[in-house]
C-alpha cells in the first residue's frame, strides 16, 4: 500500500493518513488509525458540493497539521482566489478534532454550504495493509453523538460544535452540511470531534504519561542537521507507547501505519540512539520486553526460553484477525542479543544501579538463550508461515549471494554473530559488576565465536553476508557490514578492510543496503539496494568506534542532505541514484529509527561516550565532522545531570556538566 504521497500527523497510539489535500478518501492507506484499527476510512469535505483547490500544507507539530485550499467562485472577481478553506487537523491518543473554517478576505459577503462525508470499516491495520478490500461498517445515531460506528469492542463516534442543517445516515455513510454565511474579512467554522474507544481488555499498547524526551538543542553551522534533530525528536516523541502493565514504562512503537506497536528490535534500537537524552526510555523498553520474554518452546510463534519478542499485535474483541503473524511472535534473532547490550548501554550511561539489577535475571535468561548457541546464532522458520528471514532484513529476498542466488535456511547472519559477540562482552561486565557468577565462561564463549567468524565468513578481504545452510558464505557486499564495527568481534585490521567496503555503499544520501553493482540491485528494492536511515546511523555508529570518521562523516552528511529533501522527517527507507532520491511507495514515516537516527549523528560529531560506573564521560570531536562546527548542544543527559557541549570551529570542545565525572577531552 503506497505511503509516500500521503500526509501524517501522529501521537502514539494514533495516526492519520490524507493526501495533500487534507482529505481521507476511502482507498489505500489513508484514514485514521488507533491501536492498529481503522477507526476512519474516510472524512471528506466539500464547498457547495466541490472540493477546495489545494494551495498548500504544513505541520504545526507532529500531531498537527494545515490545510489550505482555494474556492474558486465564491468572493471578488479578480484573478486571485479571495475564499479559502482552512483545516486545522489535531491528533491525541483517542481523538481527532478537525477545524473546518470558510475564510472570507473579499469585500462582500458569501454564503456557501459546507459539507462533510464521514465512513468508517474498523477493519484491522493489516486487514488492507496488501490492498484487500474491507466492509464499511454502517453508522447509527447516538444520543451523545451525531452518529456512532460500532464493531465488536471498538466504536467511533463524531461530534460538531454548531448543529448542522442537515444530517444524512446513510447505510455506509454520514452526510454533514452547515449553511454558513461569512461577513467581508471574516471566517466562520466548524469543529469536528471523532472519538475512538475500544473495549479490550487484553490491550498490548496505550499512550504514555507523558511524551517528552527532554530538551535537547543542536545548534550547529549546519542548519539542515539541526532541523533534522529537531523534527526527529519531536517525531519519536509522538511515537512513544506505553505498557498497560506499567503504565510509567515507555517504548517506541516502530513507526506509522504499519507497525505501530512494540517491536523488539525496532524498540530498542531507537531507545539505544536516544540513550545520551536520557536512560528513562532504554530502562521502559527493557522492562516491557522482559515481561514478554519467553518461557517455552513453540515452533508456531518462534517462541523459546528467554527469547525477545519480535512483534505484538493488537485486536479488539469482535473483530475478525486478519492472516498474518501470530499476535505475539518471537521470530527474531537479533532482538535477545540487543536486549542485552541496551542493558548494559543504559547501565554506562548512569541508569540506577538498583533498575539494572532488578533486570540481572532476565538477562540471565537471555544469556542462557544465547548460550545455547554452541556454534553460530541462526535461524530457521520452523512454522512455514512465519518469517523465512530474521534479522532485520527481513524480506524474503534479501539475503542473495553476488550471483543472485537466494540463500536456503538455516541461515547464519553476520551482524546477529556481531550483535551476539557484544552481548556476551556486555554480559560478562554485568556480571561482573553485580558479582554474579560465570563472567570467564561467557567471555570464553564470545572468543570462540570471533574466532569461529573469521574462519566462516571471510571472502574476497570482507565478511559474508551471511552462511547458507549449507555452510556456504553469501558473498554480497551489503550494509550489514556496519553493523560488526564496534562490537569487538573483528580486529582494528578487519575493521579498516569493512569501513573501505562501507565507503563504496556510500550513496550520497545514506547506505546502500546492497552494492550497485550487485545484477539484482535494485535502488527501490526493500533490503537490496535502498537506503534505511537507521542502518546508516549503526554504520556511523561503529565507523566512529572504529576509528573510521571521515566515512562516519561523509555518510552522516548523506542522511542530512536525505532529510532536505523529506521535509527532515526521514522515511523508513528512500531510494535513488547519486542525483537524484526516490520515495519508496510504502515506507512508514515517520519511524521511530529513522527519527532517533539524527541523534546518532550528534554523538557521531561530538564523539561522545559515557562509562558512568567508571566515573568517565569522553568528547572527542572529529575534524572530518567540521563542516558543521562550532556546534553547541545542549538538553543532553548523563547519570541523571544535565549535558551540554560546545565545540569551537577548529573541534575543540567545552563540556558543562554537574555529574560526577571525569570528562576526557584528547
Amino acid at each position: 500500500m503506497f505511503t509516500h504521497e500521503l500526509v501524517t500527523a501522529v501521537c502514539a497510539p494514533a495516526a492519520v493518513l490524507s493526501d495533500r489535500d487534507g482529505q481521507l478518501r476511502p482507498h489505500g492507506a489513508q484514514g485514521w488509525l488507533v491501536a492498529d484499527v481503522r477507526h476512519l476510512s474516510e472524512l471528506t469535505v466539500l464547498v457547495d458540493g466541490e472540493p477546495a483547490d489545494p494551495v498548500g500544507h504544513w505541520p504545526s507539530s507532529a500531531d498537527e497539521l494545515r490545510f489550505v485550499g482555494a474556492v474558486i467562485g465564491l468572493g471578488d472577481t479578480t484573478g486571485d482566489p479571495t475564499v479559502r478553506l482552512e483545516r486545522d487537523r489535531r491528533l491525541s491518543a483517542g481523538t481527532l478534532t478537525e477545524a473546518t473554517a470558510l475564510v472570507n478576505d473579499s469585500r462582500v459577503e458569501v454564503t456557501a454550504t459546507v459539507g462533510v462525508r464521514l465512513a468508517a470499516d474498523l477493519a484491522p491495520i493489516l486487514a488492507f495493509r496488501y490492498g484487500d478490500e474491507t466492509t464499511l461498517v454502517a453508522p447509527r445515531p447516538a444520543a451523545d453523538a451525531l452518529a456512532r460506528w460500532t464493531a465488536g469492542s471498538c466504536t467511533t463516534s463524531v461530534a460538531a460544535d454548531r448543529t448542522p442543517d442537515r444530517t444524512e445516515i446513510a447505510g455506509d455513510h454520514v452526510r454533514l452540511e452547515w449553511d454558513l454565511r461569512v461577513p467581508p474579512r471574516s471566517r466562520s467554522s466548524v469543529i469536528l470531534t471523532l472519538t475512538a474507544t475500544s473495549a479490550a481488555e487484553d490491550a498490548v499498547v496505550q499512550a504514555p504519561r507523558t511524551r517528552s524526551l527532554g530538551t535537547l538543542v543542536v545548534s550547529s553551522r549546519e542548519p539542515e542537521l539541526d532541523r533534522l534533530v529537531a523534527t526527529g525528536l519531536s517525531d519519536l516523541g509522538a511515537l512513544l507507547l506505553a505498557d498497560p502493565a506499567a503504565p510509567a514504562d515507555r517504548f517506541a512503537g516502530a513507526g506509522t501505519p504499519w507497525y505501530f506497536t512494540l517491536f523488539g528490535r525496532d524498540s530498542l534500537w531507537a531507545a539505544r540512539f536516544a540513550l545520551p537524552l536520557g536512560t528513562d526510555l532504554a530502562l521502559g523498553t527493557l522492562r516491557t520486553l522482559a515481561r514478554r520474554q519467553g518461557t517455552r518452546h513453540d515452533p508456531a510463534t518462534a517462541e523459546a526460553p528467554g527469547k525477545i519478542l519480535h512483534e505484538i499485535r493488537q485486536l479488539p474483541a469482535g473483530i475478525e484477525r486478519a492472516p498474518g503473524l501470530p499476535p505475539c511472535y518471537y521470530g527474531t534473532i537479533d532482538a535477545t542479543p540487543l536486549w542485552i547490550s541496551l542493558l548494559h548501554d543504559a547501565w554506562r550511561w548512569g541508569a540506577p544501579s538498583s533498575e539494572i539489577e532488578a533486570l540481572l535475571p532476565a538477562m540471565r535468561r537471555a544469556l542462557d538463550w544465547l548460550l545455547s548457541h554452541n556454534g553460530f546464532l541462526s535461524y530457521v522458520d520452523e512454522s512455514g508461515t512465519g518469517l523465512a528471514n530474521q534479522g532485520w532484513k527481513d524480506s524474503a529476498d534479501s539475503i542473495q549471494d553476488g550471483t543472485g542466488r537466494i540463500a536456503a535456511p538455516p541461515i547464519v547472519l553476520s551482524e546477529a554473530q556481531a550483535y551476539a559477540h557484544r552481548a556476551a562482552v556486555d554480559a560478562a561486565a554485568l556480571l561482573t559488576a553485580f558479582d554474579h557468577p560465570g563472567a570467564d565462561d561467557v567471555r570464553s564463549w564470545a572468543e570462540a565465536l570471533a574466532d569461529r567468524f573469521r574462519k566462516s565468513f571471510w571472502v574476497n578481504n570482507f565478511p559474508a553476508l551471511a552462511l547458507d545452510g549449507a555452510g556456504r558464505p553469501v558473498d554480497t557486499v551489503a550494509s550489514n557490514l556496519g553493523h560488526l564495527l564496534g562490537t569487538g568481534l573483528l580486529t582494528p585490521a578487519e575493521e579498516s578492510a569493512v569501513a573501505a567496503r562501507l565507503a563504496d555503499l556510500d550513496s550520497g544520501y545514506g547506505l546502500r543496503t546492497m552494492d550497485a553493482g550487485h545484477p539484482y540491485f535494485n535502488p527501490i528494492g526493500y533490503h537490496t539496494g535502498s537506503v534505511w536511515p537507521h542502518d546508516t546511523a549503526i554504520a556511523v555508529d561503529g565507523l566512529v568506534r572504529a576509528g573510521h570518521p571521515s566515512v562516519a562523516a561523509s555518510l552522516s552528511a548523506g542522511l542530512v542532505r536525505a532529510g532536505t529533501r523529506f521535509a527532515h522527517r526521514l522515511p523508513e527507507l528512500y531510494g535513488g541514484w547519486a542525483d537524484a532520491l526516490l520515495d519508496y511507495p510504502a515506507a512508514c514515516r515517520p519511524q521511530a529509527w529513522s527519527a532517533a537516527s539524527a541523534l546518532v549523528l550528534v554523538s557521531a560529531a561530538l564523539g561522545l561516550s559515557a562509562d558512568v560506573p567508571a566515573g568517565r564521560l569522553a568528547v572527542a570531536p572529529s575534524t572530518s565532522f567540521a563542516a558543521w562546527f562550532p556546534m553547541r548542544v545542549s538538553g543532553l543527559s548523563v547519570a541523571g545531570h544535565e549535558l551540554a557541549v560546545d565545540v569551537a570551529a577548529d573541534g575543540r570542545p567545552t563540556v558543562h556538566t554537574s555529574a560526577p565525572l571525569r570528562v576526557d577531552i584528547p
